[in-house]
């Protein structure tokens, strides 16, 4: 269910320079001979804030009809992340770097499946990390989800209301409303399934592109009483300035006394190689903005980012791996220095 990360694979990763110390020297790793519930009081205990996930698999976009590649979305992030420099900006011993759900086994039994196959793997993938996420949430740490498709948001709103034992909330930085019917699970319904289930109150889509979501979807959006922000009403017509939607989408999942998931499909940033690629889409800074200015609120519990597929780079994988891995850090370090300041605020 969990693959651990050792210091022999860390040290795949991590390239070393005299008088430096990056930040794969200063993270936590788990401590193998104790079960999960165990390795996550301890580092609780030993003064971790945030723990590192990641789900190398790209079945739900493919569930959904989309592109392969998302798999590799973690590796392109720990090369980058973990050869950051460590210094005052980052408190890199308070991040746990866990490991990864296990995902090879599923990612073989889709290789040539038909629809209906990889739908029912993404079902048992949402049981994996369903209970991995229920672990960290139970153990008060904040986990930081990285790589695979969007549907993993399901199982992550999932586990945080279980363990609040509230619906939760939810701020989607995403051209699509991932609200598709309940057809099979896949990477555009991880939304509609939460919300079906009852695990999923307020929920925020900022940047949806107007062409990009059916009318069948809105329409189930307007009756589960969610709201959106388009990007043509932002970047188009002007009706508001990007801070100003950003600032509606905070004022909507503030509501209530629910939990808050903040969730980045990587399919909104212009130019990012994803499973959904496109060139009408948001700057990274617009990006880390969304991410550093949700990570203040003191209810955000998680970080998601969904979608990056290095393979589809035009300029082939290792430039995927280099551009996706940077970007994919860049989002990290808002989401940690919003928790960071959160905590000086209070």
């Amino acid at each position: 269910m969990l693959n651990l990360i050792s210091q022999q694979q860390l040290e795949q990763y991590c390239a070393t320079r005299s008088g430096e110390v990056r930040v794969g020297a200063a993270v936590r790793l788990p401590k193998l001979q104790l079960d999960l519930t165990e390795q996550l009081a301890q580092a609780k205990a030993d003064g971790c804030r945030f723990v590192l996930l990641g789900v190398p698999e790209d079945i739900g976009p493919r569930a959904n009809l989309g592109q392969p590649g998302a798999n590799a979305g973690w590796q392109a992030f720990l090369s980058k992340f973990l050869n950051l420099q460590s210094n005052d900006f980052i408190a890199a011993n308070a991040i746990l770097l866990l490991g990864a759900i296990a995902c090879d086994d599923l990612q073989q039994r889709a290789e040539n499946a038909d629809i209906n196959l990889l739908r029912q793997l993404v079902d048992e993938l949402d049981t994996r990390l369903d209970t991995v996420a229920q672990a960290i949430f139970s153990a008060g740490l904040l986990p930081m989800v990285i790589g695979g498709g969007h549907n993993n948001s399901y199982p992550l709103l999932k586990a945080l209301s279980t363990v609040s034992q509230k619906r939760v909330n939810s701020a989607n930085l995403d051209p699509h409303s991932d609200f598709r019917p309940l057809e099979g699970r896949h990477s555009g319904n991880g939304f509609s399934y939460a919300h079906h289930a009852g695990y999923l109150q307020h929920y925020f889509v900022l940047g949806l592109h107007e062409l990009k979501n059916s009318a069948a979807t809105l329409a189930q959006l307007h009756q589960a009483k969610a709201e959106y922000c388009s990007y043509q009403r932002i970047f188009v017509r002007q009706e508001l300035s990007y801070q100003q939607a950003l600032e509606q989408c905070i004022d909507f999942v503030v509501q209530g006394d629910g939990d808050i998931g903040i969730e980045v499909d990587t399919d909104s940033i212009s130019l990012m190689p994803v499973s959904a690629f496109t060139n009408c889409g948001i700057s990274v800074q617009s990006a880390e903005q969304f991410v550093y200015q949700l990570a203040r609120l003191p209810r955000s519990r998680y970080l998601h980012l969904a979608e990056a597929a290095p393979a589809q780079h035009p300029a082939g994988l290792s430039a995927g791996l280099n551009e996706a891995g940077q970007v994919l850090c860049a989002l990290v370090f808002a989401f940690i220095q919003g928790k960071q300041h959160q905590a000086q605020a209070i």
